[in-house]
């Protein structure tokens, strides 16, 4: 007994990291506080799930079983609708938790309770995961500039959050079917097995997810602002440049467009037509023209060139300016002072 209490299982390692992530999806600025909220409620529900199976296949403790079974048929519909809410307008937005939050994995928890077909739960959960990863996938086939909530320049790492997503939801019908299937047969130690390996493939994607969430970052531009006899555009571009509304780190395609007076999607289609760059491309190259133009017309340090510039952390802006320039900040001053 006493070995058992010093034992740490799996599912333990993964509550714990699932808390992190939880707090860190917090602490982001997605542009859209609705999606964050969902996001972290997606990952607080799975530390609380991890903890219920930690307690009962390390521990013997099976009185939170019911409750248990609750948090698998709410992984699909809480991915969707953090997405979702990232592309929508508020009142649709709404109606689609409302949907799918709610009232869908009550409907099949009341269903199943009350015709006590119990077995059919498990394939209910595994066909709620392949659903939710089509609609996700939908969602990432309409491109960045379809994420008309999102900060531009987290538009590019949330489509690889949905390809992600779509991964881990997948991944889990195959175990939690092959679960539920040596369960049946009456192969404990083989499912046990798998919840074992289950774990360590969460634990896994949790140190991904994390790693995502706190090095996210904006995709590369092009040094050259484009020219474009679009009259669109050049309306974007004077809007911009007049009002310094790419220094403004919150700023989303359809805060963009709104102020242009035109449909988030006429925006999209002008800038990709005229450039080939999405919105969020498109603004992050004012930004850096603009950090480039002040590391040549000021002393001021890089950091604060990095803020003036509506980059949020150092890593980005330095990794970033790199990338574009071939070069640091401070080597570009030296260069072009020089």
């Amino acid at each position: 007994m006493q070995d058992q209490l010093f034992t740490l299982p799996l599912p333990i390692l993964t509550f714990l990291l699932s808390a992190v992530a939880a707090v860190l999806v917090w602490r982001r600025d997605f542009g859209n506080p609705l999606a964050r909220g969902l996001f972290t409620t997606l990952f607080v529900t799975q530390s609380i799930a991890s903890l219920l199976v930690g307690l009962r296949f390390g521990y013997g403790i099976n009185t939170f079983i019911p409750l248990q079974r609750i948090f698998p048929i709410l992984a699909g519909p809480l991915l969707f609708a953090a997405f979702y809410a990232l592309t929508a307008p508020r009142r649709p937005v709404w109606i689609a938790i409302g949907l799918h939050v709610l009232l869908i994995p009550c409907m099949i928890l009341a269903f199943i309770m009350i015709s006590r077909a119990y077995p059919l739960y498990d394939v209910a959960i595994a066909a709620s995961y392949l659903a939710y990863a089509m609609l996700i996938y939908m969602l990432w086939r309409k491109g960045p500039d379809h994420l008309t909530n999102a900060r531009l320049d987290l538009a590019e790492p949330l489509r690889l959050w949905m390809l992600l997503a779509i991964g881990l939801l997948v991944a889990l019908t195959l175990f939690d079917s092959a679960i539920a299937l040596s369960f049946a047969w009456q192969r404990e130690d083989a499912a046990l097995g798998l919840i074992s390996i289950g774990a360590v493939a969460m634990t896994a994607g949790l140190c991904a997810a994390i790693f995502a969430i706190s090095r996210a970052r904006p995709a590369p531009v092009p040094t050259a602002a484009p020219t474009t006899d679009d009259p669109l555009l050049a309306r974007a571009e004077t809007l911009l440049n007049e009002r310094s509304l790419y220094l403004d780190t919150s700023l989303t395609v359809d805060r963009l467009a709104r102020r242009l007076g035109v449909p988030s999607r006429a925006l999209s289609e002008a800038v990709n037509g005229a450039t080939g760059l999405n919105v969020s491309q498109y603004v992050n190259g004012f930004r850096l023209r603009h950090a480039a133009r002040l590391l040549v017309e000021t002393n001021d340090p890089a950091t604060q060139i990095m803020e003036k510039s509506g980059f949020l952390t150092r890593s980005n802006f330095y990794r970033e300016f790199q990338r574009v320039y071939g070069q640091t900040p401070v080597a570009y001053r030296a260069g072009a002072k020089g």
